[in-house]
């Protein structure tokens, strides 16, 4: 009995990746391993994740580098730098920020509901831009810098396609010519390996990486690079503070400096408070993640989706349609399934649901099922039995969603 059966909570299928409704991706043995052992033993977190940040640094190109617990936690943490900077007076207000300088500037097609979490900082977002015609989806790089007042602490930059959009190199030096900083957000921009070290190069100041995706890190942990200057605010706006000046681990570095005139209290990340596992198993994920054969895992993923493609062949009103490098919206294989519901006897949307309700529910992604009714898209990603990203067990556990398929039209599961 696993520990869910344990609690009556029912384990599904995944077939749509490390989604955080779904849980993320799986560990692999060598993570758990290193949770376990962080997990008997006791260290000073500011010790860890100071040795953290060195390891990030080294393999991102930063000045410096921080576990966070998600990449929306981790944008949230930027923007509270760029408000506060080492100023423990700002830290101590934050989220309040009226008469502070509190406005980051963002491109109308970056704009998305995941832009939630650098708002919780208490900052406002200015958009440039356009949205309608003529000029849809266009920002001219003159707008950025614009936008760009005294009362702007940042420019927040999206990893996502958005046709139209000024580079993230131009907006860097659009920004850093004004003396602002440029914040990241690439949550899911990994693969390929090279964007570890991308963004930094193309002068961002803070990056935010999810590390329960690609990463194939605990699903609650998260990367944060960039200036070390940033990164310190950010340390010292998100660790546990309660601490004394004549007895705090830091009070040479920052008091007996001068850099500081005492040490803040809480500040506006102690909620999201990350634990000695999440870090340890963080960094042997990254580590493992760095050293993959990346190109061996798209092989193997797409001839994963191949066989799941042959499964389908005979189902009639099923139309299998993997895409292109180009049209994908990220970079690993994508798989689609157009519904036809008058030859299938069911639309997208009731597949979808028939799936979730099944022993054991199989969740398939569904960021296209309402593209109309006619052709919708079933299927995005598909990545079963997970152990990090792309690390397969060897019972595959996609060929229950083939037979649950098959099942709904009323053929055999010859594929099961």
């Amino acid at each position: 009995m696993n520990v869910f059966e344990r609690f009556g909570v029912p384990t599904v299928v995944n077939a749509a990746g490390p989604l955080t409704r779904l849980g993320g991706a799986r560990l692999s043995e060598p993570v758990v391993e290193a949770m376990r052992s962080a997990a008997g033993r006791h260290v000073r977190i500011e010790d860890l994740q100071a040795r953290a940040g060195e390891v990030i640094a080294g393999h991102t190109g930063a000045e410096a580098g921080y576990v966070t617990s998600g990449a929306a936690a981790g944008m949230t943490l930027a923007a509270a730098a760029c408000v506060a900077g080492l100023d423990v007076g700002t830290m101590d207000r934050l989220p309040d920020t009226d008469g502070l300088p509190n406005q980051v500037v963002m491109q109308r097609p970056h704009r998305t509901a995941y832009e939630h979490a650098i708002r919780a900082a208490g900052v406002q977002i200015v958009e440039v831009g356009y949205t309608g015609h003529p000029g849809a989806g266009c920002t001219h790089p003159w707008q950025i810098e614009q936008a760009i007042t005294s009362k702007t602490v940042a420019v927040a930059h999206a990893v996502m396609r958005a046709p139209g959009t000024v580079p993230l190199a131009d907006v860097a030096e659009i920004a850093h010519r004004r003396g602002v900083p440029v914040i990241v957000d690439a949550a899911a921009a990994l693969p390929p390996l090279d964007n570890l070290r991308r963004f930094i190069a193309e002068g961002a100041d803070l990056v935010a990486f999810s590390g329960g995706k690609a990463i194939g890190g605990p699903q609650a942990s998260g990367i944060l690079c960039g200036r070390a200057d940033l990164i310190r605010s950010v340390a010292l706006q998100h660790q546990d503070m309660d601490v004394r000046p004549d007895t705090w681990t830091l009070r040479h570095e920052l008091l007996d400096t001068g850099v500081l005139p005492g040490p803040p209290h809480h500040g506006l990340g102690r909620s999201m408070k990350v634990g000695k596992e999440e870090i340890v198993g963080l960094l042997v994920a990254l580590e493992a993640f760095v050293a993959r054969d990346h190109a061996a895992d798209r092989r193997r993923w797409e001839s994963m989706l191949e066989s799941l493609t042959s499964a389908l062949a005979p189902v009639s009103g099923l139309r299998c349609r993997p895409l292109s490098p180009d049209a994908a919206p990220r970079p690993y294989p994508y798989l689609l399934i157009d519904v036809d519901p008058r030859a299938f006897g069911h639309t997208a949307v009731e597949v979808v649901n028939l799936l979730q309700q099944g022993v054991p529910p199989i969740c398939v992604a569904e960021g296209s099922v309402m593209r109309r009714d006619m052709l919708a898209a079933l299927i995005e990603r598909v990545t079963p039995e997970r152990v990090g990203w792309g690390r397969y067990r060897a019972r595959i556990e996609w060929m229950p969603l083939a037979s649950a398929l098959r099942t709904a039209t009323g053929l055999e599961a010859t594929a099961a």
